[in-house]
């Protein structure tokens, strides 16, 4: 892991540079997606350059967080990650890019492992996927200290967030959006025939949510069989692999597709063979994934009728009970995270100087007791160890109450200070006189 650049008084700080279903729309959110495999290039490039780096990406956010000595670079350095992952100019992707630094980056990705910056507000994936995203930078070592704690703290914040408040009694993800639609659009949903394309957690919480509601028929779709037959056991679902698609199209009623794809699994061709032969019959399609598993062009089909998930954010609008008070309760979670997160990241400043001040006096105390030697000499092995005792526990006693003061100036704008003082006093840092 990388140490903290700690000197002249510099303290690592913390940016975030991202775009969200906030500002950008899903065409955009895609193109911008950054898979496993570009993270694991960004990463290590990115810490080279800036600190410490992990990427955050999901359906609805690309987040690059950087612990850094130079914010303005670092921001600029994400900046162009991000518009090269997107294949667009610098100006196009600066109207819906966001940047947040510090105690207001640290917020975001608190809020957001809290599930409150989701499309569906308490949705709880998101939790999972920040973990993900703190054990990938670890193992790409692309993470330290400062992003370490972050993403710990982060997952301790939601976990609060879910066993403190009723933020998450609702059924609140994106999949069971998706099947509250099916459900209002085609029901009942007992005799509807369902295909789910995909056999990852998303999918898996569309079956969930949709034998939670009795539906007829479902059958899963994957890449391979037995990822599909896993699923379809727990379920009551019937497996196939994709290569079986064209037939379970003309029998479905209702396709979900959230898969990990990069390019399109089902193109306009695809869906109008099915239509042909489906003869009238409507079809029910949701694309849950980013970037998107189904050609837009399916749209203009006469009896498709095609959603993705920009579409599913009115439908939690809809379908949103009342939760202001659990809402309220997670965002008092997340502030007073937020302020712990805040006040170790000023401690930074003055961590280098209390250091330096117990190392000094330590060293005199060494010192000390070596030109001591005659005397200390003649002591038996017992009495030296009480005498090693004594000093080190005077030496203690005299620095505790620095210390503590230091450390609770560090949360207030007198903490450099503070370590300067300390500093120029003790004469740290200088050459030995």
């Amino acid at each position: 892991m990388r140490q903290l650049e700690t000197s002249n008084g510099a303290r690592n700080r913390l940016v975030m540079v991202g775009v969200s279903h906030k500002k950008a729309p899903v065409e955009l959110r895609e193109r911008a997606h950054v898979d496993l495999r570009l993270a694991r290039e960004l990463c290590p490039r990115l810490a080279a350059e800036s600190g410490e780096a992990a990427i955050l990406s999901t359906c609805n956010r690309s987040e690059i967080y950087l612990a850094t000595a130079d914010v303005g670079r670092a921001s600029a350095l994400a900046h162009d990650e991000l518009a090269g992952a997107a294949e667009l100019g610098g100006r196009q992707l600066r109207s819906v890019v966001s940047v947040l630094t510090d105690s207001d980056a640290a917020a975001h990705l608190f809020a957001v492992a809290a599930g409150l910056e989701s499309m569906v507000v308490g949705e709880t994936q998101i939790l999972g996927q920040v973990r993900e995203a703190h054990r990938a930078a670890l193992e790409l070592r692309s993470s330290g200290p400062v992003l370490d704690r972050l993403f710990r703290q982060a997952v301790q914040t939601g976990r609060r967030i879910r066993s403190e408040t009723g933020l998450l009694e609702a059924p609140t993800s994106i999949p069971s959006a998706a099947t509250r639609l099916a459900e209002a659009l085609i029901a009942p949903l007992e005799s509807t025939k369902a295909l789910v394309i995909g056999a990852g957690r998303a999918s898996e919480l569309v079956l969930l949510n949709l034998v939670h509601r009795h539906c007829g028929r479902i059958v899963v779709a994957n890449r391979t069989l037995a990822r599909a037959r896993e699923l379809a056991v727990r379920f009551g679902a019937e497996p196939i692999t994709l290569d079986h698609l064209e037939a379970a199209l003309v029998e479905a009623d209702l396709v979900i597709s959230c898969t990990a794809s990069t390019r399109i699994v089902l193109s306009a061709a695809d869906i109008h063979r099915a239509v042909v032969r489906r003869k009238g019959r409507p079809m029910l399609l949701i694309d849950l994934a980013v970037p998107r598993d189904l050609d837009p062009a399916i749209a203009s089909f006469r009896d498709c009728h095609l959603y993705n998930v920009d579409d599913l954010e009115e439908v939690v609008a809809l379908g949103r009970v009342d939760r202001a008070r659990e809402v309220a309760q997670a965002r008092a979670i997340v502030d007073e995270e937020t302020d712990k997160f805040r006040r170790w990241q000023l401690s930074l400043d003055v961590v280098p100087a209390i250091a330096s001040l117990r190392r000094f006096a330590d060293e005199i105390r060494a010192t000390e007791l070596r030109r001591a030697e005659s005397t200390l000499g003649r002591l038996s092995p017992r009495e030296r160890r009480h005498v090693e005792v004594l000093t080190a526990q005077i030496v203690n006693k005299l620095l505790h109450e620095p210390t503590v003061r230091m450390k609770r100036a560090a949360s207030g704008p007198a903490g450099p200070a503070y370590a300067g003082a300390v500093q120029h006093l003790f004469g740290l840092g200088e050459e030995p006189r």
